[in-house]
């Protein structure tokens, strides 16, 4: 079996490094997957970028054309919403590769919405936000007018019923009726959303959750982990990543009023691990604001070095807003390390609420502070939520078990192909 994965990037990104291990583990277990995305960075076989000169300045430039119809709408959504406008070339390197079976996953900024049914291959695309149903917005901030239609965007601030949101939605509307897709959601949460919107309400939606490497990421000494990356052995370090500090959609606010209400009365032994990118001017003003010591890890791609800072930390705070199935999550409790979070989108699939963390009510910044306070008061307890935790991701999130989900599925769907697939449109 040939099948092909779709991406915009290869490890850039949650949703990327979740397409890429499933590339990984289909490899594992002998099917000659290959990887087509817009942008390479890794230098893995078997994963094909931009190959001609023409194609790197299309690439270069596809995302500013893509986001100049945001131009005339207050809320310009740019990140946040992608109108996927522009015409790519991946039919004629879809058609040379020649794969059994085509599998999406993140595509924002990579594919047109109209390019989709031309491959004439079957298609099982692996949604990691709600764009796929959507008028453009990669998480609907509760609005729920992807129900019928979209149209007068909130997001954009926009009063028209038929602005960019409906547009976009009509597009995809009109070029894939009829296609038949199978929808694959790493959380039941994220399957729920799809099933009531009107786009894929009658698709065949699968929930195959996201796995890891658990031989890379799993439990170190914690002293060897602080040892090896310059951290004080006599403090409870607090992991959190760099965009939860100033992001909305991953609970910059809330993190902040947490942190302020930890200050009052847990100050002593708590120092922040911070990872991820973080731009210069906020890293100084938090190092005035946060009221604690702050090591910043910087941005780390290799598995190795991800495992090390999650083995090093007591706790991973993850106040996520909106989300599907965090692989940050994923990652710390395969590591041993508990997690509290607030109990939206797919978090509650993973955390389980003090077995392996907290779940804090959603958006209750002051409950978030006392799960911190709660996992690390009790060494006892936490041992048994470190324990817990990497069991957890034993059983239902480990690489082989979602390559294997995903091969079952790929090899229903192949014998299931009629003789001939409808023509090119």
């Amino acid at each position: 079996m040939h099948p092909l994965i779709l991406s915009t990037f290869d490890i850039s990104g949650g949703a990327a490094k979740a397409a890429f291990r499933l590339h990984q583990g289909l490899r594992k277990i002998n099917i000659d997957s290959t990887m087509l995305v817009q942008y390479q960075e890794s230098s893995e076989n078997h994963i094909i970028g931009a190959t001609n000169k023409l194609e790197k300045y299309l690439n270069q430039g596809r995302p500013t054309l893509d986001n100049l119809p945001l131009n005339r709408y207050q809320g310009q959504g740019y990140g946040t919403f992608s109108p996927q406008w522009v015409p790519d070339l991946t039919k004629s390197k879809i058609a040379n590769l020649s794969p059994d079976i085509i599998n999406l996953h993140w595509i924002c900024g990579y594919i047109q919405i109209e390019s989709i049914p031309r491959w004439n291959k079957p298609l099982v695309w692996t949604l990691h936000d709600m764009w796929t149903f959507t008028g453009g917005c990669q998480y609907s901030h509760n609005c729920d007018r992807y129900i019928k239609s979209c149209g007068a965007c909130p997001q954009l601030h926009s009063d028209r019923e038929k602005d960019i949101s409906r547009w976009i939605w009509e597009r995809k509307a009109k070029a894939w009726h009829n296609l038949d897709i199978t929808i694959v959601t790493p959380s039941q949460w994220l399957a729920n959303c799809t099933r009531t919107s009107s786009l894929f309400s009658q698709a065949s939606i699968k929930v195959i959750p996201n796995g890891i490497d658990i031989q890379r990421y799993k439990p170190l000494s914690r002293t060897f982990a602080r040892e090896c990356l310059n951290l004080p052995q006599d403090k409870q370090l607090v992991l959190v990543g760099a965009n939860s500090l100033y992001l909305q959609r991953k609970g910059a606010d809330y993190l902040h009023k947490a942190l302020e209400s930890l200050q009052t009365r847990y100050t002593n032994k708590i120092e922040l691990i911070v990872f991820g990118t973080l731009p210069s001017e906020i890293q100084r003003k938090f190092k005035l604001d946060l009221g604690f010591p702050i090591h910043y890890i910087g941005n780390l791609k290799d598995d190795i070095s991800l495992a090390l800072i999650y083995a090093a930390s007591d706790v991973f705070i993850a106040p996520y807003i909106e989300d599907n199935l965090p692989n940050t999550i994923i990652e710390a409790l395969a590591c041993g390390t508990p997690c509290v979070a607030f109990a939206i989108g797919g978090i509650p699939e993973i955390i389980e609420h003090q077995k392996n963390g907290f779940l804090a009510q959603p958006l209750d910044a002051e409950e978030l502070a006392v799960g911190i306070i709660w996992v690390l008061e009790n060494n006892q307890r936490w041992q048994k939520l470190s324990q817990n935790a990497r069991q957890k991701v034993e059983r239902e999130y480990t690489q082989e078990i979602q390559a294997k989900s995903y091969l079952q599925l790929f090899t229903e769907i192949i014998n299931n192909i009629p003789e001939a697939l409808p023509k090119s449109r």
